[in-house]
């Protein structure tokens, strides 16, 4: 695909805007910004940020039988707790939507949107920015200039750990349950923050 096609990225916006709430697509258009900083501080395509932001919560209103329907043209299991609450599978579907009706092939954004509700081990670089936008973006009670600075002296991986483990102290709080695949999320963050302590080395 081509990664500067301004049609495309039109295409996507307009079926955002005509398929969730304003205050959700405000959210998209924070997401997509907030990327376009991390991907230029990590030495990624801005572009692919922002059109990522935009699209990552492109299905997040559409009714839970849509949502199961699209997530299960990825040929990816569905887990219980995505059964029983498919709302967690927004971010997959939106990947299948893009894929199917968009002719998105990028893998790089098609995982960062899949993936950015739970996490999942190997993750790339996009997909730990847009999993960092969505907790960050200015709009979050807590993301205030003071909150969000420390965040740009950290490490991409650094950055993804602290945000996961904030999501996960309020997951807690509200005696939601943390689901596997986040869990293994945390450990590979933690894994791959040591390797590069210690030099890369295994």
């Amino acid at each position: 695909m081509d990664i500067n096609n301004v049609e495309l990225m039109e295409k996507v916006r307009k079926f955002t805007l005509a398929s969730v709430k304003p205050s959700r697509y405000e959210h998209c258009e924070r997401v997509a910004q907030t990327a376009m900083i991390l991907c230029e501080l990590f030495d990624i395509h801005p572009w692919k940020g922002y059109f990522s932001g935009l699209a990552h919560d492109m299905c997040r209103d559409l009714d839970d039988q849509t949502l199961l329907s699209l997530a299960a043209h990825d040929n990816r299991p569905i887990s219980e707790i995505e059964k029983q609450k498919p709302l967690l599978l927004h971010g997959r579907a939106a990947a299948v939507k893009l894929f199917r009706d968009f002719g998105v092939d990028d893998t790089d954004i098609l995982q960062a949107v899949a993936r950015h509700t739970l996490g999942c081990e190997k993750m790339r670089p996009l997909a730990k920015i847009i999993f960092i936008a969505d907790k960050i973006e200015p709009g979050r009670p807590q993301s205030n200039q003071k909150y969000r600075e420390p965040f740009y002296t950290m490490s991409l991986d650094q950055m993804c750990l602290t945000v996961l483990d904030e999501n996960i102290a309020y997951q807690k709080s509200k005696n939601k349950p943390v689901v596997a695949q986040t869990l293994a999320f945390r450990e590979s963050l933690i894994r791959d923050i040591q390797k590069a302590s210690n030099g890369g080395a295994q």
